[in-house]
Formats: structure tokens, sequence, C-alpha cells
């Protein structure tokens, strides 16, 4: 077996047991994955930053003997930090920040296993559900070019779909591993909060609304590396009692029959594509005939505060990373150095008042009980995971007037003009009109999947999500195992597949 047709048939587990047999050796197997990536990577911008030696170097001297021994593998540009690889975090500030610490979580990958090759795209900071950073570039959709892979996990997912690596790292503080796994066609679970570490340089990732994972083919990957990094850390928030019993086994468990209650209405009062919509009912029938009793039912959760709520969280938080920032550069910010939409979320961010802030987080609060509630008569909340199918590159930026205002209130520092304009309010509802089922997950700090159930007529992936209750991953993978076994994804593959146009 050549190693390109063993890699192109193998998730991250079967990758490592073939390793493992001495099939196919580690440094073949890391030079397959370059070649992939550089096929690959000029047509998606996938791959931001290399570090193909110190990968090369990691294998001459052998790895550790985990899950992923010898599987490739590309970090997130965000969050997952890494000793001597460059984090940009999407923006000009931090274009040669090299910190010098491993963040908890890549510990645990390379503990894994795992070779990492290098970092993925991401929007500025994170902020953005589409990766399009003024500094790299946007990122594209293996499956159309011209749309979105989703963000802010937006490169990890790109350079699965397309067959460079067969999982890598993201985060999720409001959409940002589901949204992408649902642009791109893949697998992705936000865990629970406090299920993966989050240290050592935070307590918690945007107070607790945002946790790191990976994006994967195959669903007992995601579960694998969910037992690689799970538990807490020194000097941990808080953490969830550990699982009854690894989360791989529970991917071949068949669940017991389940009450889902589904909804395909917009939390936001935004429309719904009818794909989306489709999605969510082509699924249920696929749960009935599965023997879950499936029916439209959906939480008593105000969505328009919790929207509001989520923003004051983001403006928030964005001022918070300018902050950051400062003490990084060894200087004061300056609005050139982010985007100005950045600069401008970030003074609104100032602005927010400590009342403000604590009404968000009653508000988040409320949601859980809500869910709480919800989750006494069903087992899962089942929506679309996208409002609509991945949409064209650059839909979701400031347009030409809108970005002239913005560079002219951030040099004047005019900041109340802007949010008179409405600007930000008008940005944020085009944006969530695209995803508002994801933000829910993060305020209550449940754990969701996106399963790629769905593709349209043209041919995009168009996932659905599932939300369980607090601490419950384990029922999402034994669900998302059947519906792996009912209805497979795994030999749907786009043409730009790692490089060889099949």
């Amino acid at each position: 077996m050549s190693v390109m047709t063993g890699y192109d048939d193998c998730d991250g587990l079967a990758l490592a047991a073939l390793l493992r047999s001495r099939e196919v050796s580690m440094a073949d197997v890391c030079e397959e994955a370059i070649r992939r990536v550089e096929a690959v990577n000029p047509r998606l911008n996938a791959v931001v930053t290399r570090c193909y030696e110190a990968a090369r170097d990691s294998v001459r001297r052998g790895l550790p003997e985990g899950p992923f021994h010898g599987v490739p593998f590309l970090l997130k540009d965000l969050v997952e930090v890494a000793a001597g690889l460059r984090l940009t975090m999407g923006s000009r500030a931090y274009r040669d920040y090299v910190p010098d610490f491993d963040s908890e979580m890549v510990v645990r990958f390379r503990d894994g296993g795992l070779v990492i090759l290098g970092k993925t795209n991401v929007p500025e900071l994170g902020i953005a559900g589409v990766t399009e950073p003024e500094l790299h570039g946007p990122c594209r959709n293996p499956w159309n070019p011209e749309r979105t892979p989703g963000g802010s996990s937006g490169g990890s997912a790109a350079a699965v779909a397309a067959g460079m690596v067969p999982l890598a790292s993201g985060n999720d503080g409001g959409g940002s591993i589901r949204i992408p796994a649902a642009c791109c066609g893949l697998f992705g679970l936000k865990p629970s909060r406090g299920r993966n570490p989050t240290g050592p340089a935070a307590g918690e990732l945007w107070q607790g609304l945002a946790a790191s994972h990976v994006l994967t083919r195959s669903v007992r990957d995601s579960a694998a590396a969910l037992d690689l990094t799970h538990g807490p850390d020194p000097g941990a928030p808080g953490f969830l009692p550990a699982p009854e019993r690894p989360f791989l086994e529970e991917v071949g468990r068949d669940p017991k029959p389940m009450r889902i209650g589904f909804s395909t209405e917009s939390p936001f009062g935004t429309v719904v594509h009818p794909e989306c919509a489709s999605a969510v009912r082509n699924a249920a029938e696929v749960l009935e005939g599965l023997g879950h009793a499936v029916e439209e039912a959906r939480p008593e959760i105000g969505g328009r505060r919790l929207l509001q709520s989520f923003l004051c969280l983001v403006f928030g938080e964005t001022y918070a990373d300018l902050r950051l920032m400062g003490k990084i550069l060894g200087r004061r910010p300056r609005p050139s150095d982010v985007e100005p939409l950045t600069w401008t979320i970030a003074r609104l961010g100032k602005a927010v008042s400590a009342g403000e802030l604590s009404l968000a987080r009653r508000a988040f609060g409320a949601a859980g009980r809500a869910m709480g509630r919800f989750h006494q008569r069903y087992d899962l909340f089942l929506t679309p995971t996208l409002g609509e199918p991945p949409w064209p590159i650059g839909e979701l930026s400031p347009g030409r007037s809108e970005r002239l205002l913005l560079v002219s209130a951030n040099r004047l520092r005019l900041g109340g003009l802007v949010k008179a304009a409405g600007i930000p309010g008008m940005l944020a509802l085009r944006t969530m009109t695209k995803f508002p089922f994801t933000q829910l997950a993060n305020a209550t700090g449940q754990p969701a999947m996106s399963v790629p159930l769905h593709w349209t007529a043209d041919g995009l992936p168009c996932g659905v999500q599932f939300v369980a209750p607090l601490g419950e991953e384990a029922r999402l993978f034994r669900l998302a195992g059947q519906l792996e076994r009912e209805r497979p994804w795994a030999h749907r593959r786009p043409a730009i597949w790692a490089g060889t146009n099949s």
C-alpha cells in the first residue's frame, strides 16, 4: 500500500495503526502531509505558518506512544500556544510574536504523539465567524474556493476537509468549531465548559464561553482526541467529573432510544435558508428510523436578549485582548495595529459598564436554566448549524462606505459616531443571520456537535447541530457514531482533495 493510498483512506487512528504496524514509516507520512499542504494550500490559504523542520526533528527523535503516534497535525493560530512557533492570532500586531511556552492543550497534543506541521488561518483575534484576516488574506472552502470555510477555526477545517491532515485543533466561543465543521463537511464538537484545560495563560476563555478541541473527518478521532486532552490542569477554575468510560468506547455503543426536540426557527428571528431547514427535517427522519422519538420543540429563551448579551461579552473581551496586546508589544496599541472593525469593537468594549456585563452574565445563566428545563423532557436539542449554506467570501466584510467611516472614526476617536450610525449592530445582525444557532451552547456551557448529514444540490455541505446537557459528551458521541454508520460521509471529498483533483 502506498503512502498516498493509505493516507487517503485513513482517519487519524487508522493512520496511527499503520504506523504502529510499520506498514508505513513516520518519516514518509510526515513528508506526505507536507507534500499535501504544499500542493493544496496555495489555493486555499489554510496554513499560515509552517514548522516542517521541527516536525521532521520530532519524528527523528521519537514520539510519545500516544493514540495518534506519528499522525500529522495542525494547530489553530489562536489560543493553542506552541513554544518557538509564531502566534499571530490573525493580527498585524502579532505578525512576529513567538511565545516561549506551550499551552496545556499543546502539551497534551504532543503527549498523544501528534506531529505539529504548522498553524492555520484565523480571523483577527478570533472575533469573526469567517476566516478573512487582512494579515493573511481569506481562507477558502475546499468544496468551493469562492465560498467561506467559516470561522474562526476556518483554516483548520479547510485543511482537514482538503485532505492535508486527518485532524486539526480548533476552539469555539460562539460556534467557531461547529460553524467551519458545517461549512466544510466535517464532524465538529464543542466540549462542555471545564472539560478541556485552558492554562497556563488563561483561567477561562471568554469568561467560560469558549472551549478548545479538534475538527475531524471521523467521529472516533474526535472522541480519542477528547480522551487525550480532557481533565483539569493546575489552577483550573472548575472542571467536570471524569467520564464513566473513555469517549472512544462510546462511539461504538448504540444510544438508547432518545426523545429529541428540534427547531428550524432562528432564535434571533432571522431567515433560515430552506436547505438548512431541510437538513434538520431529513435528520429527523433518519433519527426516527433509528428508533428515536423526534418532535418539534424549542427552549423558551429570549433570543434577542441572548444576542445582545453575547455581543456585550465580545466587545468587552476584544477590549481586554487589546490591553493584553499592549503588554506583549510593550506599548499602547494603535489603530494601525489592527483591522478597523476590531479597533471599533474594542472601543465599544471599553464603554461597556460593569453593570451591563453583569446583566449579560445573568442572561447566560437564565439561558442555562431554560435549557435545564428543556432537557427534563428532551435528551437532545436539534437545530441547523448554520442559517444558510456556506456563503461567498467577503459577504460579511464591512462595505466600502462602512470601512471608510470606521477608519475615519477610529483616527478621530469618534466611536460614538460609529455607534450612533448603527454600524456595529448592522454588521452583527448581518453576521448572525448566517449562524444564529451556535451561541446558545457557548452561553450555557453545554456540549454541542455539528454532524455533516446534508449536502446542497450544488454540492455544499450543510451540517446539523445537536446540543446535550452539560457534561454529556458521551451521549453525543454515541449518537454521532450511530449516525456515521447509518449515513456515512467519509467517502465525500471535494475535487481539490489533497492536490489530486479527484
